[in-house]
């Protein structure tokens, strides 16, 4: 858990808190091993609103400010099943102490089912992989679990994924890390076909930072509780992890009728939650469009898309892969501060 305001031209745009969930991520632990093998979505939502609820009696001044959740990837099930939790248990609670008000998430796992054709189209369109293979993944993964696909669908993702080579799926125009390292010598650290906002070892290196006793020391991590190191996913907690609902289109229902800020952005070189998939999500949801599909204005150039719907806003972020912040800052800058504002992003 940490927390920081974002600070641009000396003016305070919103405090962030950060927060490791499910418990075995990250430093964050659990005095109960057999935590670790039974997490799912239920359990994580419920685990941070009790999380919530102690920081704020912690902490008490941060009552009653507008309150925004965000969060990206699988964050897409995470987000919403914890503004649901927030948004239910306010009901009928005058001046409560999470001021709820809306959520923000990006190349976000949405439904289980337009995720995979968006995702497949994706690769096709992109030319990832071949025009068969594409039909099989159809026919395979057809109403499947993306937690749980069967043996079938399994099969063809994994011929999938060995006619897609060596990219990174997460940033597909990016070199992987691999092929970066033998280059980097050679351009003495300049890349010319990449942005210098993101270096594609990000996660080699930061593996590496996080093992350093004097960074642990630095940021408090109490290592007398955690028998593991840290790594940028857990294997324990992904492959036991249990309750994954198909969709979360129910609960964007639910919580674009109690009028709450929902935002849904999509960096479009991602191939993992790809911007297609993200729009055939928020197709399904059916909603009327306010203001229609517009290029977004950065700096002079375009920024990425932008369509508004009654209760929900869509905005892409050119060049972006699947973290946006990571790979274009400046730009999610840009999107955050209109979120928190309610401005449509400029053009």
């Amino acid at each position: 858990m940490g927390h920081k305001a974002v600070v641009n031209n000396n003016w305070t745009v919103a405090n962030l808190l950060f927060l490791e969930s499910p418990a075995g991520v990250g430093f964050s632990y659990t005095n109960t091993s057999s935590d670790l093998y039974t997490a799912g979505d239920k359990k994580t939502a419920e685990d941070a609103y009790t999380f919530l609820v102690n920081w704020f009696e912690r902490f008490p001044q941060y009552k009653h400010r507008d309150f925004y959740i965000a969060g990206e990837s699988y964050a897409g099930h995470y987000v919403p099943q914890l503004s649901q939790i927030v948004y239910q248990r306010n009901k009928g609670v005058q001046n409560p102490i999470i001021n709820f008000k809306g959520f923000l998430v990006g190349n976000a796992v949405t439904d289980d089912y337009h995720d995979y054709v968006g995702t497949f189209e994706y690769w096709w369109t992109h030319g990832l992989i071949s025009d068969s293979t594409y039909r099989i993944l159809r026919v395979a993964c057809d109403f499947g679990s993306s937690q749980h696909p069967s043996l079938e669908c399994m099969k063809a993702l994994r011929v999938a994924e060995l006619e897609q080579g060596k990219i990174d799926p997460y940033s597909i125009y990016t070199r992987p890390c691999n092929n970066t390292q033998s280059l980097k010598r050679k351009l003495k650290g300049h890349y010319p076909w990449m942005s210098r906002a993101y270096d594609p070892c990000t996660d080699r290196y930061s593996e590496v930072y996080f093992n350093r006793p004097e960074v642990q020391k630095a940021l408090h991590a109490n290592l007398t509780r955690i028998s593991y190191p840290w790594k940028t996913c857990s294997d324990i907690v992904g492959n036991y992890w249990a309750d994954s609902p198909l969709s979360m289109l129910p609960i964007y229902q639910e919580l674009i009728a109690a009028g709450l800020r929902i935002w849904v952005y999509s960096g479009d070189t991602d191939a993992v939650v790809p911007v297609t998939a993200t729009r055939y999500s928020i197709d399904a949801l059916k909603l009327p469009t306010i203001t229609n599909w517009y290029p977004w204005d950065d700096n002079g150039k375009v920024g990425g898309w932008s369509q508004v719907y009654k209760g929900l806003t869509f905005v892409t972020v050119t060049g972006a892969g699947h973290e946006v912040p990571l790979h274009r800052p400046r730009q999610a800058f840009i999107l955050f501060k209109s979120f928190l504002e309610n401005k449509p992003l400029p053009s």
